[in-house]
């Protein structure tokens, strides 16, 4: 979709086609409309980044709690779907190494490891899951953001 045919959408119309860019939050869709026109795919994502970073902390938890674990064998949507299959992360895992260190991680930070896999193997995933696990709160909290941005943005560049 061309960035001009984006800006003549309706605000319900833009929702329908863009409010999966932020995993299940289509509420960065409905803020960033208001802001319309964007000159670029770029500039409405730097729009989008902007809604989100100034949402209340507990709107931007519940974005981050969106996501599903990664490797997760639960109903997910389906750019998460096919974003996690061209990882690799469809399979099963060799002795649940990604399921144990979702888990800590969730335990630890209260919400699921977000990363862009997008030309990362397994291996990649599982080192970045196990350094970022040393992270304070806030700093992985910030990082989990802007892995969201990442995502979103592979998610944009789809459309176009």
């Amino acid at each position: 979709m061309r960035i001009d045919e984006i800006n003549a959408l309706s605000q319900v119309a833009f929702v329908d086609a863009l409010g999966w860019v932020f995993e299940h939050s289509p509420w960065v869709a409905e803020r960033a409309w208001e802001r319309r026109p964007f000159e670029s795919i770029e500039a409405l994502h730097r729009t989008m980044v902007e809604e989100v970073e100034r949402a209340t902390p507990e709107e931007q938890m519940a974005l981050l709690r969106a996501h599903p674990d990664l490797g997760a064998r639960t109903k997910m949507s389906t750019a998460s779907a096919g974003e996690q299959a061209a990882a690799g992360l469809d399979r099963k895992t060799p002795d649940g190494d990604l399921n144990k260190l979702n888990a800590e991680y969730r335990k630890k930070f209260g919400f699921p490891f977000l990363c862009a896999v997008k030309g990362y193997t397994l291996n990649d995933i599982l080192l970045v899951l196990t350094i970022r696990l040393d992270n304070p709160q806030d700093e992985e909290f910030r990082e989990a953001l802007l892995e969201a941005y990442r995502i979103a943005w592979f998610r944009l560049e789809a459309v176009r």
